[in-house]
């Protein structure tokens, strides 16, 4: 699959669409979910043109991929989520669950694990 540069994401990385973000800096943007599927829906995306977890992790370089990691510490950080609890996720492909096809990471939190909501009605 090639990546679709007018994805809803790599426009929201050259704002051509609003987003609330939590959190920017070289390697990712975080913005809420805008249809939050948890009371806290938060989306952490890498500023690069990568599809899935595995694109991301073939072809991202080693700073990209630690800063990416950081920028979710930070995130979940700066939400106070660490002592609350939160969870992650992230699908990969159709049948994993995948909509938009540039790779991300939900964390969600303010709910129970054992109540994880549907991510796609």
């Amino acid at each position: 699959m090639k990546y679709d540069e007018n994805n809803i994401f790599a426009r929201i990385l050259r704002k051509e669409l609003p987003a609330q973000v939590v959190y920017e800096d070289e390697y990712a943007l975080a913005f809420h979910d805008i249809a939050p599927k948890a009371p806290v829906h938060i989306l952490v995306i890498p500023k690069g043109a990568y599809i899935s977890f595995f694109d991301f992790s073939e072809k991202a370089s080693p700073a990209e991929i630690t800063g990416f990691t950081k920028a979710i510490h930070n995130v979940i950080a700066s939400l106070n989520l660490e002592d609350k609890g939160f969870w992650t996720l992230s699908s990969h492909g159709e049948e994993g669950g995948q909509v938009v096809f540039h790779y991300h990471v939900h964390i969600f939190s303010g709910r129970r694990s054992n109540q994880i909501p549907p991510l796609h009605s």
